[in-house]
């Protein structure tokens, strides 16, 4: 498996702790930050596909 498919399942996980976090359940981060860095593991999924 390449990298990128391992940044993307990073970008799922960190969007799955943001709805957790949605529900009240906080885990290190709060749910607009979750969703950050899950919009930057994909963008860097991305580029690394296309690279």
């Amino acid at each position: 498996m390449d990298n990128s498919k391992y940044l993307m399942m990073g970008a799922l996980g960190a969007v799955i702790l943001a709805g957790v976090g949605y529900l009240g359940f906080d885990f290190w981060l709060a749910s607009t930050q979750w969703l950050l860095v899950a919009a930057v593991l994909a963008l860097f999924g991305v580029y690394l596909k296309l690279k």
